[in-house]
């Protein structure tokens, strides 16, 4: 009688990696000190040591050439970074300096090389349920704080971002941010800046208390927002209109809002404190929209969200051209000034409450 022998093979099959990660901390240092690729403090002395960068700005240097390539990630550790003029870790040069601080902002993220090899952005705990998000907080009337001008394949995670004073660009009430004169104080106008930007991901991310808009994002194609807020915005949430900035509005492919919250916006965030003061609508100079945009196409997907308090339009996307559609399911939309839901063009509304209390 014989017996037959089985014979398996094993094979080791190598865990697929790619780009490099970097560290920020706010105990690193400079680039010629530290070579940022170490979750470590600057030990003190020496150069090129295995040590984190202090600050984005290292990262990503106005006026210079990005250290991170597309399909790197950057962590950035719990901790308040300023981003703007006079932050630490940034070199002022023709781009960067005095008479121009609102060009003080990190270069764009640059596009990871495709869907499966996006380029991180991240906060520290990221991947562990985001307890302790660092926080990226503008100064000097910088433009923005985070650019994601041409930058597709990017995942945006675990950050808040703000500033650090209690006023709304161009204010009619006593609020107003200081445009007239140098040092302008730590306020930035808008938190998230982003255009010609395709396959994005932006997840547990709090845009707060920015001099004028949240989010300004025109030009876009296939994002999607996961636990979001973008609140107390002096102007507006999200703006979807860029033509102050010469560019291309419209968007295209599906934009999804999951467990999205845009509420207080057209109103001033008291700092400290996080309260809204200041709320100001049309009548007198604002705006106040919780989203609004341009003419747009795109498939519009707006999911278990909410729209509160907002100066003017909760969710305003009657400018949708009918090349898309609008998708509004578990959305609570209440206490807006204006209406609470403007859409057009194909549109499937279900589990929609809209409450339309503010007198």
């Amino acid at each position: 009688m014989s017996q037959a022998r089985e014979a398996i093979a094993t094979f080791n099959v190598p865990v697929a990696t790619y780009g490099t990660t970097y560290h920020v901390r706010t105990d690193g240092s400079t680039a010629d000190k530290c070579t940022g690729k170490a979750d470590a403090a600057y030990p003190g002395t020496g150069t090129n040591q295995p040590c984190a960068w202090n600050s984005p700005f290292v990262a990503l240097p106005p006026g210079g050439t990005a250290r991170i390539a597309g399909g790197d990630t950057l962590v950035i550790h719990t901790g308040q970074y300023k981003i703007g003029y006079g932050a630490p870790g940034l070199t002022t040069n023709s781009t960067c300096h005095s008479a121009a601080t609102w060009d003080c902002v990190l270069l764009p993220v640059p596009s990871g090389p495709d869907a499966a090899r996006p380029t991180r952005i991240v906060g520290q705990g990221y991947d562990s349920g985001c307890a302790a998000p660092p926080q990226l907080w503008g100064a000097e009337r910088a433009a923005q704080v985070l650019s994601l001008a041409n930058a597709n394949n990017v995942k945006v995670s675990c950050l808040e971002i703000t500033d650090h004073v209690g006023c709304a660009e161009n204010h009619t009430g006593g609020l107003a941010c200081n445009r007239s004169s140098f040092p302008y104080g730590d306020w930035a106008g808008t938190g998230i800046y982003a255009n010609k930007s395709d396959n994005v991901q932006i997840n547990d991310v709090n845009v707060h208390g920015l001099g004028s808009q949240g989010m300004l994002v025109g030009g876009i194609s296939n994002w999607t927002l996961t636990n979001v807020k973008i609140v107390g915005n002096g102007s507006v949430g999200w703006n979807g209109d860029l033509a102050g900035r010469g560019v291309n509005s419209s968007n295209s492919g599906t934009i999804k809002f999951s467990r999205v919250n845009i509420e207080w916006n057209g109103c001033a965030e008291t700092y400290p404190g996080n309260a809204p003061a200041g709320c100001w609508g049309q009548s007198v100079g604002g705006y106040g929209d919780g989203l609004g945009t341009a003419r747009t196409g795109g498939n519009w997907i707006f999911e278990d969200t909410v729209f509160k308090h907002n100066v003017s339009d909760g969710l305003d996307l009657l400018y949708a051209d009918g090349t898309g559609s609008v998708t509004v399911n578990r959305v609570w939309s209440e206490g807006n000034a204006s209406n609470q839901i403007k859409i057009a063009g194909p549109s499937s509304v279900t589990n929609l409450v809209a409450i339309g209390n503010c007198g």
